[in-house]
């Protein structure tokens, strides 16, 4: 079997993202490390690399490939109830040792991920999409700021064809990155790991790239929703959860902010997984820091309200969930709370998808 490196390695093209210097040296743009790279060398992500002066990045296949409720992503102010079809490839620029999806993400570090490749074309990917009912075509599963040539090259087809197009990512982006992405991206989920700089310096980055890009997206006006995963011991004191609340509110109170629990996985043992009190917490300190819109994830139908949408206003029910699943929705056609008139930021639907149960 030819190893995965060397497959990968055949299927790039020229990038976008990087500038040419000091003869055939390259710096990668896609990502905050800025990677300097020289002949014959690849970036931290392992997945973008210099040949001949030319930047190669990934292209032309998937590693993984999904049709999943959009609330799965997350996003809870986009369609609810629609379908997302999501698409990944290989790598990431960080190295998180509770990752969720490691075996996309870490696929080039860690012999134990088994995932090989799969030919796609953009044309393929969005009629698939559309096949299946899909209302937003997403990049995710890998970190989707390095593969983006690719993902801009399916999301002009995307767009074509009437789908919203996606990003779930770590937010380790650059200026240069964003503008690329802005005219092709429509909805940006970013993970903010913490507040502490010297664990995301564990995680292999740097906090506060990942602060501009928020600021960024908020500013371009793309749909932002922002995930916090809850690692007990490592992100989850009440001080650093005011300063990640604090910083989030002062952006804008109306962004959604999920606190989601952690599941021991991969290479972090020991903390323990995270318990519905505990995403309580990190909630109620969400809300007294002034944000609008704090739900809870990944332990369905133990934490009460923090699955739900209320008007923050007069606290209406709007949407009601259990889990991935949408049960009830009050919205008006507009996006407003049809008791107090009050606009509720978002992408609705003037007609909801049908609800589950």
């Amino acid at each position: 079997m030819v190893p995965l490196a060397d497959d990968l390695a055949r299927q790039t093209r020229e990038g976008e993202l990087y500038e040419r210097y000091n003869g055939d040296w390259t710096r990668c743009v896609a990502c905050g490390h800025r990677c300097p790279i020289p002949n014959g060398a690849q970036g931290v992500c392992k997945v973008r690399f210099n040949r001949d002066g030319r930047l190669m990045v990934p292209w032309g296949y998937v590693a993984s490939a999904q049709c999943d409720p959009i609330e799965k992503k997350p996003f809870f102010h986009v369609h609810p109830g629609a379908l997302a079809f999501s698409f990944g490839m290989l790598g990431c620029d960080l190295h998180c040792g509770y990752c969720q999806n490691w075996v996309t993400s870490q696929a080039l570090r860690d012999p134990q991920s088994v995932l090989r490749s799969e030919p796609a074309t953009p044309e393929g990917l969005v009629r698939t999409a559309v096949q299946l009912g899909a209302k937003a075509l997403v990049s995710t599963y890998n970190e989707p700021l390095i593969t983006a040539e690719w993902a801009v090259a399916v999301f002009r087809l995307a767009r074509s064809a009437g789908l919203l197009t996606g990003f779930v990512s770590n937010g380790n982006a650059t200026p240069e990155a964003l503008e690329y992405l802005e005219p092709w991206v429509d909805l940006f989920k970013v993970d903010l790991k913490g507040f502490d700089d010297k664990r995301y310096r564990q995680l292999g980055g740097r906090l506060q790239p990942v602060l501009d890009t928020i600021v960024t997206l908020h500013r371009m006006r793309l749909w932002l929703e922002i995930v916090t995963l809850l690692v007990p011991g490592f992100n989850d004191s009440d001080e650093e959860l005011r300063r990640l609340t604090g910083f989030v509110a002062d952006v804008s109170p109306a962004i959604p902010w999920h606190v989601s629990a952690y599941h021991e996985d991969y290479r972090m043992s020991g903390n323990g997984g995270t318990m519905a009190a505990m995403l309580e917490r990190a909630a109620a300190i969400g809300r007294t820091a002034g944000l609008q819109y704090v739900y809870a994830g990944n332990i369905p139908g133990t934490i009460g309200d923090l699955e739900n949408t209320r008007c923050p206003s007069c606290q209406e029910m709007l949407i009601e969930r259990r889990g991935y699943r949408v049960r009830s929705y009050r919205l008006t056609s507009d996006g407003r709370c049809p008791s107090c008139a009050t606009t509720i930021p978002g992408r609705w639907s003037t007609a909801p998808r049908p609800l589950t149960t």
